[in-house]
């Protein structure tokens, strides 16, 4: 592995933190970062309770999810994280880099199976668990189904659907399926364009945090280093969006232990998918956020804690409840 540039100034993270290139088995480039890998002392203490592998969100970017770092680490819990092919600064996909694009959705799995790969290369501490928060859901969903050798999983605002008022959502599929086979697929998705969503619109009624501070934060990180920042999806990635949730959706929930945090004023995924899902979840929880918006793990600093505490006592209860412990 190649080291990458690791933006530890606006990352808010634990000390220590790092980066490096890989290279999907398509020869995309991606980027990965860890934290609480490595201590000062060299005997990882700071993770003896493991490693999370954080799927984050879609325009989302590996220092964004420092201060959840931070967060895991003081409960035991180191974190390796991703920069999905078409976001922050792995390889993006069309000629526009402020265009959300993925060619299929399976190709998330191209990344997902590089970055297991590389947690095992650097000897991260077991077991490992999954964080995965709205497309990083989705991702992971399909992975956990494909074998993805963790312990349990928690979501937040798993995107297991895509919020939309359902008289539009045949134009939706109408209009995305054209642009796949008409050759427009690369074009921006109705009512989106380059901008990023969070460098521009209020923290008034946004609809990712309650929290000045956290909306701040996304903000800052975004005019220090605008090379990290997203617009929005293509018509492709909408098209392959809408059949990954549905072909999700009539599969069964698989066999690792899950819980799942979701705001009471989610507006982003769909939230019928989301509570049906961990309603037939067997070994599944859902706990809904009163007042939460989309980036739960992101909001005040007491729906934070909470959040951290609910999550890693279920990763400790289900440490060693199944072969995923390990790793088989």
């Amino acid at each position: 592995m190649e080291s990458a540039p690791f933006f530890d100034d606006i990352a808010d993270g634990p000390e220590g933190g790092e980066a490096w290139w890989l290279t999907a088995d398509d020869d995309v480039r991606i980027r990965i970062g860890a934290w609480g890998h490595n201590t000062k002392d060299g005997a990882k203490n700071g993770a003896k309770n493991g490693t999370v592998l954080l799927f984050p969100g879609r325009t989302e970017y590996i220092e964004k999810y420092g201060r959840a770092a931070r967060d895991l680490l003081s409960r035991g819990y180191a974190t390796l994280t991703i920069d999905w092919r078409g976001q922050g600064l792995a390889d993006r996909m069309v000629d526009d880099p402020a265009t959300g694009h993925v060619h299929w959705f399976s190709d998330y799995q191209k990344d997902v199976k590089a970055m297991v790969a590389a947690a095992e290369s650097l000897g991260l501490r077991r077991p490992f668990f999954l964080v995965a928060h709205s497309m990083g859901g989705c991702i992971g969903l399909r992975a956990l189904h494909e074998n993805l050798p963790v312990a349990a999983a928690a979501f937040t605002g798993p995107m297991w659907g895509i919020a939309m008022a359902p008289s539009t959502r045949p134009a939706a599929w109408a209009l995305a399926w054209g642009g796949r086979m008409f050759g427009f697929g690369h074009l921006n998705a109705p009512g989106t364009g380059g901008d990023s969503y969070v460098m521009t619109a209020p923290f008034e009624d946004n609809l990712l945090t309650t929290d000045p501070d956290m909306f701040s934060y996304m903000q800052a990180q975004g005019r220090a280093h605008p090379e990290l920042l997203l617009g929005g999806p293509s018509l492709r990635w909408l098209h392959e969006a809408l059949r990954e949730t549905l072909d999700l959706s009539r599969m069964p929930s698989p066999p690792h232990p899950a819980i799942t945090f979701l705001g009471s004023n989610e507006r982003i995924v769909d939230t019928d998918r989301v509570i049906a899902r961990m309603q037939s979840w067997p070994n599944g929880e859902l706990e809904m956020i009163e007042g939460g918006e989309h980036e739960v793990m992101m909001d005040r600093p007491d729906t934070r804690a909470r959040i951290f505490d609910r999550m890693c006592g279920f990763f400790a209860d289900h440490a060693t409840s199944t072969r995923h412990a390990i790793g088989a």
